[in-house]
């Protein structure tokens, strides 16, 4: 076999369809590289539970996953009672930035991270769009504490809306990337997906130039340009597509599959 490679995976967009679905050749062509020897990490903006969820899906039960997009790392373990232990876990005060988006847009609502748990609300989400616990909360706690992630969503604006807005305001103290809807992720400064993936590939001592990255979305881009080897979905925006190396087929198509039986 080639030198073990460290092969990043988003999730929704990239290894599910965005109704939610988990092929049968994803599965498999996930498994087989797992079996062959490499480092399979799924990196997502998702929460600890609904990465889990996946996870599960997939049988993967031993190394890493990124989680809240960067912020949070779980090792796998089956001795462990939940089946993983948090070993990073980079927090941020989300009451400067919430409470300047909350003024230039007053309907939208929120979610902060309740790690390991769900997410506190400012008001309900649509059904299936957030996993885990979900409770609406005063403003006061959503803010009250150092959190891991928080998203801003709006049900009146749309992707582009989001973009200018980010762009008039300036957002500082937070690394953020919006989403294919109007759909705002706020992180820590300096954390992504591959601040975190450039962790573990040192500590599982992976060659950089056997470093895979395959994504969809805005929130990729930090994890497409980090590995040797970028691959971009072909759903993906055309800024996502710029930065990668290579593009694939949509994931309707199952486009993950030949990017990972090409490691075989």
């Amino acid at each position: 076999m080639a030198r073990p490679h460290l092969v990043a995976l988003d999730v929704d967009g990239t290894t599910i369809n965005h109704a939610g679905e988990l092929s049968l050749e994803v599965r498999a062509a996930v498994r087989a590289v797992v079996e062959a020897g490499h480092h399979v990490i799924i990196a997502t903006g998702r929460s600890i539970p609904a990465t889990t969820f996946i996870l599960d899906e997939l049988g993967i039960t031993t190394g890493y996953a990124v989680c809240s997009n960067g912020a949070v790392t779980l090792e796998l373990d089956p001795a462990e009672d939940k089946g993983f232990r948090v070993v990073e876990a980079v927090t941020f005060d989300p009451a400067p930035a919430l409470t300047l988006l909350r003024d230039e847009w007053p309907d939208a609502v929120i979610a902060v991270e309740d790690l390991g748990v769900g997410f506190k609300l400012s008001a309900p989400f649509p059904d299936g769009e957030l996993q885990g616990e979900l409770r609406v909360v005063p403003w006061e706690e959503l803010v009250a504490e150092p959190v891991t992630r928080v998203t801003f969503r709006s049900p009146t604006g749309t992707a582009e809306d989001f973009l200018e807005l980010t762009e008039r305001i300036g957002l500082h103290g937070v690394n953020y990337a919006v989403g294919f809807s109007a759909w705002l992720d706020l992180n820590p400064e300096g954390v992504s997906k591959g601040s975190a993936l450039e962790i573990l590939r040192r500590r599982l001592e992976v060659d950089p130039r056997h470093t895979v990255a395959v994504g969809d979305q805005r929130n990729d881009l930090e994890m497409l340009q980090w590995a040797a080897r970028g691959v971009a979905m072909g759903n993906a925006p055309d800024e996502v597509k710029a930065v990668a190396d290579e593009v694939t087929l949509d994931v309707d198509e199952d486009g993950l599959v030949p990017v990972l039986l090409s490691l075989l």
